[in-house]
């Protein structure tokens, strides 16, 4: 007999649905609730309530478990690449070499951006976020591909906008920090594959040889592998109400990016550097800091410690903390930020404090250090990880397509004026 939750409201029972996941998460099926009773339920910020059933992602922050359509994170960031893992997310299964061939052919061919988009982006002063160049660039996507609106597209135009945004995410990433530093573009090398060919856009010179280190490049393609989904967030559920008014690809992943240029979500990474810099200001006495840390009574907090959803531990970070390590010692880099951070990190995985309150570094604490030993502005850090996001963002959105989920339209509580009489402003 299917499992019900009785809920009573004025002495009369009502019988809910209770729907479990393929990994025994309970839900109670409220899509009825206001038909049958009127009621609606209150849940501020969406924290207890899930909006969709979906096959992607499996998240279970309690024992440290992250899994894209079933494979390990551990198993995906060490034994494949961000295009494979693209793949995965996107179309549910590993892909054969013979289709992860076309799949890397088909995105190199489409790498290139119109001419006309320069002109877009040279409309944009210096001084604009990358993450604002980023959303504008993207959504402007449609102008280009008007046949991207039909809500009815085929299956071959969807792979086209699919290959596309994954093709061009990388360009318009490159672009946007070549108009913050006031750098003219480079146009992508397809000889080079995705990460390389990201890499050497963003920091060529003009008539420069420039060689892509293949230590970098593998660092980088682990931290898209990362990032690449994590349930259902704020961006990600940005992209998925979005996307179910049957808005096209490129409007909807450009809301999610700006979704994701919120401080609260996508911002952390740019937080770890932030705090690095001023404890560097302060004279660089980890102590001290770790001291106010401690201390319940001090507003500071260690940015890049423990995370919101992960009680345990971060999954992703012992992946990306030996990439770090890599690339430092591969670079070696001589900055006294970075010299802080490890002082940071090797007092905080062996602190009692911190280990018996489980707060280890995270992904955001390790991605920060790359990109800095890297040479990126703090200011590009959501743009890398909105690179990182795209597989995951599209996945949700060919998701919600392809089940025909309805459009999305959450309720409120009212709690404004009552009717009220008008009256006229001389009688005010």
């Amino acid at each position: 007999m299917p499992k019900t939750v009785e809920l009573i409201i004025d002495g009369k029972s009502h019988h809910l649905p209770v729907i479990e996941g393929s990994e025994n998460e309970l839900a109670i099926d409220i899509s009825d609730l206001r038909d049958n009773t009127g009621y609606v339920t209150l849940d501020v910020g969406y924290k207890n309530t899930g909006a969709t059933q979906s096959a992607i992602t499996f998240l279970d922050g309690e024992t440290g478990i992250l899994r894209y359509r079933g494979y390990a994170i551990e198993d995906l960031a060490e034994k494949s690449s961000f295009l494979e893992v693209a793949y995965l997310l996107v179309f549910g299964e590993l892909p054969t070499k013979a289709q992860l061939d076309k799949f890397t052919h088909d995105i190199t061919t489409h790498t290139l951006v119109h001419e006309d988009v320069k002109k877009i982006l040279d409309g944009f002063p210096s001084t604009s976020h990358p993450m604002g160049v980023l959303a504008s660039l993207f959504c402007a996507q449609t102008a280009f591909y008007p046949e991207s609106l039909d809500p009815n597209r085929s299956t071959e135009g969807v792979y086209l906008s699919i290959v596309r945004s994954l093709a061009k995410m990388p360009t318009f990433a490159a672009w946007a920090y070549k108009n913050a530093v006031g750098h003219p573009v480079n146009y992508p090398d397809n000889k080079l594959g995705y990460c390389a060919r990201f890499l050497k856009m963003m920091f060529a010179l003009p008539a420069e040889d420039f060689e892509v280190d293949e230590v970098v490049a593998d660092a980088l393609d682990k931290l898209l592998i990362l990032h690449a989904d994590h349930e259902q967030n704020c961006s990600t559920s940005t992209v998925r109400i979005v996307g179910s008014s049957k808005a096209s690809i490129y409007s909807s992943i450009s809301a999610g990016i700006n979704a994701l240029w919120g401080p609260l979500h996508g911002g952390a990474n740019q937080e770890v550097i932030v705090m690095l810099e001023n404890i560097k200001k302060d004279g660089g006495n980890t102590d001290k800091w770790i001291d106010k840390a401690k201390d319940k009574n001090d507003p500071f907090r260690l940015m890049g410690f423990g995370h919101r959803v992960y009680k345990n531990f971060d999954p992703r970070a012992k992946i990306i903390k030996k990439a770090a390590d890599d690339v430092l010692k591969k670079l070696g880099v001589n900055d006294p930020v970075l010299d802080i951070a490890k002082r940071l990190e090797e007092i905080a995985l062996k602190d009692p404090y911190f280990v018996e309150r489980k707060l280890y570094p995270n992904v955001d604490f390790y991605s920060g250090i790359i990109y800095r030993a890297l040479g990126i502005p703090v200011d590009m850090f959501t743009v890398m990880f909105a690179m990182g996001r795209m597989p995951g963002w599209i996945a949700q959105w060919k998701e919600l397509r392809e089940n025909k989920e309805p459009i999305g339209r959450p309720r409120q509580i009212y709690t404004g004026q009552k009717l009220r009489p008008f009256l006229e402003i001389s009688k005010r």
